[in-house]
């Protein structure tokens, strides 16, 4: 498995959340609530995104989109979309199912029904305890023999959070000239405005 897995898996789902809360907002991706779910998001205005859904009761969802990647069943596949979220829990699908498309990330039509589904090539999830991947995509790797780490880019997409290092400071953020941090202020009033951000998510 991937290295990147591995760290998220020895990650608190404590200090998921705030990373992902923290990219979210730096990326102007405004964390929202869905049904009660948390919902953060962070894209490379390339077309690569990632978007997790958090719980109360302590489960996450966790999607990944490359649309260039092996997995990318493509807009246009409603089934095969969803059989990529083959043994998540109805109470996370249910966050991505029939919602309005993102700026970012958009959504697979069943052009006979209307039914919608996130577009995504990773599905995974938190059971409360440990990070899954879906069965829907292991069977699809199985069948196709793609590896489900690479085919859905997930180092890649999980790279801003630096699971398994240090992660940003607000001091870092405002020196990083590598990396595109879409922040709103004044170009003096920069470190203040990530200041608030970070310590909204202590």
């Amino acid at each position: 498995m991937d290295e990147t897995w591995h760290a998220l898996g020895a990650t608190p789902i404590r200090e998921v959340r705030r990373r992902a809360a923290i990219i979210s907002e730096l990326t102007f991706h405004k964390p929202t609530v869905v049904d009660g779910a948390e919902r953060f998001a962070w894209d490379d205005h390339g077309g690569q995104s990632t978007v997790w859904h958090f719980l109360p009761d302590g489960q996450a969802l966790l999607l990944t989109l490359d649309p260039e990647a092996d997995l990318s069943v493509g807009w246009d596949d409603y089934a095969g979309q969803e059989a990529l979220y083959g043994d998540v829990p109805e109470e996370l699908v249910r966050l991505v199912r029939d919602r309005p498309a993102t700026s970012r990330s958009g959504n697979v039509t069943d052009v006979p029904t209307g039914r919608t589904i996130q577009w995504a090539c990773g599905v995974f999830w938190f059971d409360g305890e440990r990070w899954r991947v879906a069965e829907g995509l292991l069977d699809h790797c199985d069948e196709t023999g793609i590896d489900p780490m690479i085919g859905s880019g997930f180092a890649y997409c999980l790279g801003a959070y630096r699971f398994g290092e240090d992660f940003l400071t607000p001091e870092a953020v405002v020196a990083d000239t590598e990396h595109s941090w879409w922040i709103d202020a004044d170009e003096g009033d920069e470190l203040a405005v990530v200041q608030e951000i970070f310590a909204r998510y202590r």
